[in-house]
């Protein structure tokens, strides 16, 4: 009987052979005094855009809520279930954090399937069809601009769904307030799978900048 994947097992000998046995330390106070995680990152579930590989992050530095193309639903306290927002909730009432960043990618599956008007539902309940509805509006707009090529009209949703996300962060009062206050910052970003490039929002203008990664806080327009 195979327990695991013979990869995963692998993997797992690899990190307790080598992250573990490097951090064994941090992961004991981890353990015994909890998380103070300082940022969220609202990212997606696709398994080429990991935070934690991408911010190079160490255990218990960022806390982490995925789902299918990072996407924030408004806030709806109607008594349904909300992972996202009970993720929300938990590191912003909870952990106290001090930033949300959301973080979108390129090649986003969500997001072509939000552009692609001729899909099928992958099942009966088409749970992908109504979560990606939460930009349906966008999307028309964006598939109903014959300039652009389709590369250019799924790059163009993927950054846009990021500001909707932002604003739906705002819709949850909590958020609201103390962003205010100013003891929380909102953040919106784009990772592009293929460049390893990280364009980061203007939080004024809303256009995205490629900061040089050599130089941490310096950012352009390409």
């Amino acid at each position: 009987m195979t327990l695991l994947p013979e990869k995963l097992l692998t993997g797992y000998r690899n990190f307790m052979a080598h992250r573990y046995a490097n951090e064994t330390m941090r992961y004991k106070q981890l353990a015994d005094q909890g998380q103070t995680p300082e940022t969220l990152v609202v990212a997606c579930c696709d398994s080429r855009s990991a935070p934690e590989i991408i911010f190079d992050t160490a255990p218990g530095e960022i806390f982490v809520v995925r789902n299918v193309a990072n996407l924030v639903p408004p806030y709806a306290p109607d008594g349904e279930y909300h992972a996202t927002s009970a993720a929300l909730e938990f590191a912003v009432q909870s952990l106290k954090v001090k930033n949300i960043v959301v973080l979108g990618h390129g090649r986003c599956g969500g997001i072509k399937a939000a552009l692609d008007t001729e899909s099928q539902p992958l099942s009966p309940g088409d749970f992908i069809g109504k979560w990606m509805s939460l930009v349906g509006p966008a999307a028309e707009a964006v598939s109903a601009n014959a300039l652009m090529t389709p590369f250019e009209r799924q790059t163009a949703l993927e950054r846009i769904s990021i500001r909707y996300s932002l604003n739906n962060l705002r819709s949850f009062p909590c958020i609201d307030i103390l962003e205010k206050k100013g003891r929380l910052s909102l953040h919106g970003a784009w990772f592009d799978i293929s460049t390893g490039e990280l364009w980061i929002m203007n939080p004024e203008t809303g256009d995205f900048l490629r900061p040089d990664p050599e130089e941490v806080g310096a950012a352009t327009l390409e």
